[in-house]
This record gives structure tokens, C-alpha cells and sequence, in this order.
């Protein structure tokens, strides 16, 4: 999210931060789920008030990671700063955290009430990571596979913002890979299967199956489109054209 599109920020959220900020020394921002992609929170201000990282977290109840954050706002306040790569308690019970230093390159699809508060994305963020009952992290060997669409890991993959595996199946068509069309139209079913076509007509035939990354790859551009959520479409009317989302008819 580019800081222009925060011209049209609710002034009264502006204020809120602002004023947080002063009082406490930062502010929580929070960003609910929306039936597909997780809910996450961050705060803004840490870096104003203590020159220290911002955090972020991912995948829990926005009440937990309120807390979490705020916990951490504490630590950090009391002289007592975050490092990422050590295991920190207190945070979940019985469980240890750590925290990841996230990629700028991952900054403005979630960060764009600090950048409009810093009026800028220059500033460090480190992501607070939580563990799976087993106490094993998403990039460990049998992480509890069902949670790991909940955290999104931002210190890698800056070029690929999906949230689902790279690996996934997704549909295309032979005009996209063998005749070098456009992709225009990009569906996102119900049932999570994606569609990336031309928006010409295609039959049966044309159809083909392409894992998720290697269409990334082809068109970077869609990575915009990362958060289209279920039963959504958008389309454009060529590769230089912003999308157009809208939800798909019956």
C-alpha cells in the first residue's frame, strides 16, 4: 500500500495514533480478519519514542496480539530491548516467542498507517513469531501445516506475497504460457482455487495447470492481488492498468 493511498486515512484514527503516541509512547494498530487472509496488528511509534524496531504479529486473536504488542512496547521501554533469533516467555504462556527482522521489501502491504505516520517506510520492524503446541516455528521441520497461512513470514519471499505454498496448482491458459497474452482477468474461487487468464474465450483444451510461483514469476504484477479474497475477481484492460476488484456474479 503506497503512503499517497493514506491521504484518505479517518482523520479521527490519525488523531488516535498521534495521540497514543505521546501518551503512551505507541500506538497499536489493528487489522481484523476478513474470512480469508488472518488478522494481524503493529505498532507505530517505537521507533519515534525509543529508536527501537517496530513489531508485528500475525494470526491470533486481536486481543492476544494486543497484548502481545503492548508487552513488548514494556520490554522495550524498560530499557530492555527486542533481538531477533532469541526466545522470548512471557509473551504466550507456556510457550517462547522470537522475533524476525522483516523485509522492506514486505513494508507497504501492511505498514501503511507508519508510513504515513513516519511519512516514509524508513524504519525497522521485526515480527513477532509464535510457535505451534510442539513449540515448533513455520520454517521448522513439522510445523503444524494448518497454521501456517496464519503467519505470513515477512524476512523472506518479498517477491512473492501470497500466502499460500508456492507449490500450489492454479489454473492458466496456453495464450498466457505458450502465446505470451497478457493476464488480465484473475479469479479467486470459493473453494481457493485461482484463475489467471487472458480474458479472451477459452475452451477445455486451452486450459492448463501451473504451480502458483512460476505465474508469480511470469507476471510479478500479481502480486497485488495477494488479499483478493474468496469470491472475488479483477480484471484490467492491459498489463499497464490497475486491477479492478469486484465480487463475482452467480
Amino acid at each position: 500500500m503506497d503512503i499517497s493511498d493514506h491521504k484518505s486515512h479517518d482523520k479521527e484514527t490519525e488523531q488516535a495514533i498521534i495521540r497514543n503516541i505521546e501518551k503512551y509512547g505507541w500506538h497499536i494498530s489493528i487489522i481484523e480478519g476478513d474470512g480469508y487472509l488472518p488478522a494481524f496488528a503493529y505498532t507505530i511509534g517505537l521507533y519515534k519514542s525509543f529508536k527501537h524496531a517496530e513489531i508485528i504479529s500475525f494470526g491470533l486473536k486481536t486481543d492476544l496480539l494486543s497484548w502481545m504488542l503492548n508487552h513488548a512496547g514494556d520490554l522495550v521501554k524498560g530499557d530492555k530491548p527486542i533481538k531477533p533469533g532469541k526466545q522470548y516467555s512471557g509473551f504466550l504462556e507456556g510457550y517462547n516467542v522470537q522475533f524476525l527482522p522483516v523485509d522492506k521489501g514486505n513494508y507497504q502491504e501492511y505498514l501503511g498507517y507508519a508510513g504515513w505516520y513516519y511519512n516514509s517506510f524508513d524504519f525497522p520492524v521485526y515480527q513477532l513469531v509464535w510457535p505451534d503446541k510442539n513449540n515448533l516455528y513455520p520454517w521448522e521441520e513439522g510445523f503444524d501445516e494448518k497454521w501456517k497461512f496464519l503467519q505470513k513470514l515477512l524476512d523472506r519471499d518479498a517477491d512473492f506475497k501470497f500466502y499460500e505454498a508456492k507449490n500450489l496448482a492454479t489454473y492458466t491458459t496456453t495464450k498466457v504460457l505458450e502465446n505470451n497474452h497478457p493476464i488480465l482477468l484473475v479469479t479467486h474461487e470459493e473453494d481457493g482455487d485461482w484463475q489467471f487468464l487472458c480474458g479472451n474465450p477459452i475452451t477445455k483444451d486451452d486450459c492448463k495447470v501451473i504451480c502458483l510461483e512460476e505465474i508469480v514469476k511470469l507476471d510479478p504484477s500479481l502480486n497485488q492481488l495477494f488479499d483478493l479474497p474468496y469470491g472475488w475477481e479483477a480484471e484490467r484492460n492491459s498489463i499497464d492498468d490497475k486491477w479492478v476488484r469486484r465480487q463475482i456474479e452467480d
